[in-house]
């Protein structure tokens, strides 16, 4: 006979509960929806994020699976010595103060190319902050067309380089935005390197410009699959050609 499926501790099934209702709130996306990704009834999910049901080892995979984040704590690694006041980010994101970043903060109009149409530009909003937690800046994405695909990680702003760098890894698995910013107008220009879903569980490595505009620099901005017709198709445009044309970030022939 198979063994049973484990049950998790009420305290592990109302900390994953609230992760979950987390993300779904942050990808703006259905109980339904995750349901179908995770390969559960809409029901299932109701009562374990209700807490009228434990949940299980099982269940807890199939979301993490659905979600691509992890849902178990793991044991608390010990602080960095170098964010011990809080003030100060780790040495592997840059060691840079929070003053010293301030400057960065504040939320963004993003634009690329679009992967699916070469004649339209997508576009998302993008939320750069402090975390105390973490004790760096962090980033979220919104607005996404393709909310499933949303990112959120860490910025390392290294004093080398001059470039910022906005890095998500999940379980091993990165997407890495290279960029420049301007010091008094506040746009951040460079590259986007991730993979590219294509049919199946086909995954194809991609780069392409991309560019950070603060949003008051938008008055109506758009968000998603931006096609020629939008008003701020043009506007749009115009920045992601500066990137490679002054240049920002150079692609190379093969």
């Amino acid at each position: 006979m198979p063994a049973p499926d484990k049950q998790l501790s009420a305290e592990q099934s109302r900390q994953i509960a609230d992760t979950i209702r987390e993300e779904i709130a942050r990808r703006r996306i259905s109980r339904q929806s995750l349901a179908e990704l995770a390969k559960l009834s809409l029901s299932t999910l109701e009562k374990v994020l209700g807490g009228r049901r434990p949940f299980t080892l099982a269940t807890t995979v199939r979301l993490e699976q659905a979600l691509g984040v992890s849902l178990r704590k793991m044991p608390e690694a010990p602080a960095p010595v170098a964010a011990v006041n809080g003030e100060v980010a780790p040495d592997g994101l840059g060691a840079y103060s929070r003053r010293a970043v301030a400057w960065i903060e504040g939320t963004y109009v993003t634009v690329r190319p679009s992967f699916g149409d070469k004649a339209a530009i997508f576009a998302y909003r993008t939320e750069i902050s402090w975390d105390d937690a973490a004790s760096s800046l962090v980033f979220h994405e919104s607005e996404r067309q393709d909310a499933a695909f949303t990112q959120f990680g860490e910025v390392a702003v290294p004093n080398q380089s001059g470039h910022i760098y906005l890095v998500t890894n999940r379980h091993g698995q990165h997407r890495l935005i290279t960029v420049a910013r301007l010091a008094i107008s506040g746009e951040m220009y460079g590259i986007i390197t991730t993979l590219l879903a294509g049919r199946g569980s086909l995954l194809t490595p991609i780069a392409a410009p991309i560019a950070y505009l603060p949003i008051e620099m938008v008055a109506s901005p758009t968000f998603g699959r931006v096609s020629v017709d939008d008003p701020n198709y043009a506007q749009y445009r115009q920045h992601l050609r500066r990137t490679t044309e002054e240049p920002f970030a150079m692609f190379l022939p093969g």
